[in-house]
């Protein structure tokens, strides 16, 4: 019975304390390519110290169920009332700077959003990124910047701009804006573009010449190559379109899609 009761104090030692629930930090970093539960989170206490992963490059990306996941063997819970779906943990040396500390009004009763430096979560980009790159997922990460900074429609998850491209070049650090981003373009304007009519189980296809660049889900204008007449459709992928009771039903409502 002694040898029993002893090992069960030594399992309790030996596992990291149940520190309950826990808040992504704004800007997880690691210093030494080993990450830690203490470099993803706040509030991890004796867990800060466990290892999760390694980093071999500039960054590593968390699937948000796997991020959960490790941090329950821990004894940690994370809610992430942001449903984001990936978190991406940066060397510390290339992470974007810490926004400036906010500013405490002079006298007065105020409420946080009148304050002139009450902060918000915000989408930023970790590195500078050239007009036409596609963004990836461990080029955005949350930072908390001055409310009077954060734009007005600005993405609430980062899974909403990865994988668009950039409309011009964008500067490290910067808050992801609503103009900033387009969805990368499947039809160039001049192309030969397969428009499908789909209507009651039947399917029609006619070939024609679209009259202006389109992404998926955006309108495009088709200029039919035998008749001459006007097409108004909408991109489903590289050279195809779809018009009649399925355009409506095609068109995006994604982040990008919002700002054009």
């Amino acid at each position: 019975m002694r040898a029993l009761t002893l090992i069960a104090m030594l399992a309790v030692v030996a596992s990291p304390a149940l520190a309950g629930p826990v808040t992504l930090r704004a800007n997880p970093v690691d210093e030494d390519g080993r990450v830690t539960l203490g470099d993803i989170f706040d509030g991890a206490g004796a867990a800060s110290g466990v290892v999760v992963a390694g980093r071999t490059g500039p960054s590593v990306v968390f699937e948000a169920g796997q991020l959960q996941a490790l941090a329950a063997r821990s004894g940690l819970q994370w809610a992430n009332p942001q449903n984001l779906r990936r978190v991406v943990v940066r060397h510390g040396a290339v992470a974007p700077a810490a926004p400036a500390p906010a500013v405490t009004a002079a006298s007065g009763p105020v409420t946080p959003a009148a304050v002139a430096g009450a902060t918000v979560p915000v989408l930023t980009y970790a590195r500078n990124i050239a007009s036409g790159e596609v963004v990836q997922p461990e080029d955005v990460i949350w930072a908390d910047v001055q409310s009077h900074i954060a734009p007005a429609g600005g993405p609430s998850d980062a899974e909403q701009v990865i994988g668009l491209s950039a409309r011009r070049a964008l500067r490290a650090g910067a808050v992801v804006g609503p103009r900033d981003l387009a969805r990368p373009q499947v039809i160039a304007r001049n192309d030969t573009v397969e428009v499908a009519f789909v209507a009651g189980g039947v399917t029609l296809t006619v070939t024609g010449r679209a009259t202006r660049a389109a992404a998926v889900g955006e309108a495009v204008t088709v200029t039919n190559l035998s008749s001459g007449r006007t097409i108004e459709a909408v991109a489903s992928g590289p050279g195809r379109a779809v018009a009649g009771p399925r355009a409506p039903s095609a068109r995006s409502t994604s982040f990008a899609a919002r700002q054009g």
